[in-house]
C-alpha cells in the first residue's frame, strides 16, 4: 500500500479541451459609451468568461449602466466589510460556534442578485451571509444572529446557518441537503404556475453528494425551474478540488442537464450568467440548468482553519493582488470614466460606517430569554394552546 500511495499519477486532461475558464476579475472591454451618462454602455466580456456543456453560451456584448456598476460596487463592498466585522468578532469571541466567510466570492452573491427577479427563489449552504443581506436582509440582522441577540434575523437563535428572509431560504447546515430542497422549492412555484425560478447553491465541496444527483434527477424529469450553482472556490473544506473529484468540470456532472461555467470573479459575468439562467428556466421554460461559478475564498473553510494548510500563502496572495473581483470592478469604473477613485473612496468610507453602526447595534440589543425558546416552533398561527416541556409535568402556555 505504501507504494501505491507514492505512486505518481498521470495527471488529468480536461474533458472539453485544454483550454480553461479565465478568472481575471478585469478583462471585459469596454465597446461603446454613450454621450450620455445615463444611458447603457456597450461592453464585451472575454472570449473565455464561459464554457458551455449542451448548450450556447450567453451572449459577450452586455449592456450595463454607470449607476449599476457604482451600485455592484457598493454593495461588494459593504458585504466584504460586513463579513471583516463578522471576523473581528469571532476573534473577539463575540461570535461563538460556527462561522463560514465569502471573502473573495463576493461577485456570485451580488452578480446574482442583479440577475434575478424579487420574487425568485435562492436557498444556500452554510457561507450564506451576503445572501441574506442581498435577498431583503439587513447587516445588523446577520450579525445579530451572528451575535446571537434579539435582533438577528432569526431573533438570535439560528446562528449562521439558519438565516431567512420571504425570497431566501438558507443558510443550511447540513452539507447539499439544500439542494433537493432548493428543487423542492422550484416544484412548488411550477406547480402554482408561478413565472420564477430557484437557485440552489452548493460548493464544490458538495459535489460529490448523493441527494444533489437525485436533485438532478427529479428536476431534469419533471422539467422544474431549477438553476443548480455550484460555487467552485477550488477547496471543500481543506481538500482541493483535484483530490475530491475525478471530474472537476462541475458544470458538465448533471447528465442530460445543460451546463455553464461561468468567471465567478468578474461580476459583469456573473450578472450576464445568471440572467441566461433565468431566462433559460423562465422564459424559455427549457427546465433546469446548472451554473459553477469558478471564484476563490481568501480565508479558511471557517474561522477555525487558518487556510494556509492545504495552500501556501503565496497562493492566496496572488489570486488577492491579480483577481479580486472588488478591484477588478474598481479598475472598470475608473478606466472607463465612469467615477474617480475619490468618488469610490466615499462609497467604500460608506459601506465601512454602514457596517460599524450595524456591528455596535447589535451588540447593544440583548440575547433572547428564556420564554423565546418557546416561540418559532410552529408557523405563526398555527402555534397549540400549550406545549410540554422536558418533563411531563412542564407545561407552557401561549
Amino acid at each position: 500500500m505504501a507504494s501505491l500511495a507514492r505512486a505518481r499519477l498521470p495527471r488529468r486532461i480536461p474533458q472539453l479541451g485544454l483550454r480553461s475558464i479565465q478568472t481575471s476579475a478585469d478583462t471585459t472591454q469596454l465597446k461603446e459609451s454613450p454621450s450620455d451618462p445615463s444611458q447603457p454602455l456597450t461592453v464585451r466580456l472575454h472570449e473565455e468568461s464561459f464554457r458551455a456543456y449542451k448548450c450556447e453560451k450567453p451572449e459577450l456584448e452586455v449592456q450595463v449602466t454607470r449607476d449599476e456598476l457604482l451600485t455592484m460596487y457598493r454593495q461588494m463592498q459593504t458585504m466584504r466589510r460586513m463579513e471583516m466585522a463578522a471576523d473581528a468578532l469571532y476573534k473577539a469571541k463575540l461570535i461563538r460556534g460556527f462561522c463560514h466567510l465569502a471573502i473573495g466570492q463576493e461577485a456570485v452573491s451580488v452578480g446574482l442578485e442583479h440577475g434575478i427577479k424579487p420574487d425568485d427563489r435562492v436557498i444556500t449552504g452554510y457561507r450564506c451571509h451576503p445572501f441574506a443581506v442581498m435577498r431583503g436582509g439587513t447587516i445588523k440582522g446577520v450579525l445579530g444572529e451572528l451575535l446571537g441577540r434579539q435582533v438577528g434575523m432569526s431573533h438570535g437563535k439560528g446562528g449562521s446557518m439558519h438565516i431567512f428572509t420571504p425570497s431566501f431560504f438558507g443558510g443550511n447546515g447540513i452539507v447539499g441537503a439544500q439542494v433537493p430542497v432548493g428543487a423542492g422549492v422550484a416544484f412548488a412555484q411550477k406547480y402554482m404556475g408561478d413565472k420564477n425560478c430557484t437557485f440552489a447553491l452548493y460548493g464544490d465541496g458538495a459535489s460529490n453528494q448523493g441527494q444533489v444527483f437525485e436533485a438532478f434527477n427529479m428536476a431534469k424529469l419533471w422539467n422544474l425551474p431549477t438553476i443548480f450553482v455550484c460555487e467552485n472556490n477550488k477547496y471543500g473544506m481543506g481538500t482541493s478540488a483535484e483530490r475530491s473529484s475525478s471530474n472537476t468540470e462541475y458544470f458538465t456532472r448533471g447528465d442530460k442537464i445543460p451546463g455553464l461555467q461561468v468567471n465567478g470573479m468578474d461580476i459583469i459575468a456573473a450578472r450576464q450568467a445568471v440572467e441566461y439562467a433565468r431566462r433559460w428556466a423562465v422564459e424559455e421554460d427549457k427546465g433546469p440548468l446548472l451554473l459553477e461559478f469558478v471564484t476563490y475564498r481568501y480565508g479558511g473553510h471557517s474561522m477555525s482553519d487558518p487556510g494556509t494548510t492545504y495552500r501556501t500563502r503565496e497562493e492566496v496572495q496572488r489570486m488577492r493582488s491579480t483577481q479580486d473581483p472588488i478591484r477588478g470592478l474598481q479598475r472598470y469604473i475608473e478606466g472607463w470614466g465612469l467615477a474617480t477613485e475619490q468618488d469610490l473612496k466615499a462609497l467604500d468610507k460608506a459601506a465601512k460606517a454602514e457596517v460599524d453602526a450595524a456591528v455596535e447595534e447589535a451588540k447593544a440589543s440583548p440575547e433572547p430569554e428564556i420564554k423565546d425558546l418557546w416561540t418559532d416552533i410552529y408557523y405563526k398561527g398555527t402555534a397549540p394552546p400549550f406545549m410540554r416541556g422536558r418533563e411531563r409535568e412542564e407545561v407552557h402556555y401561549y
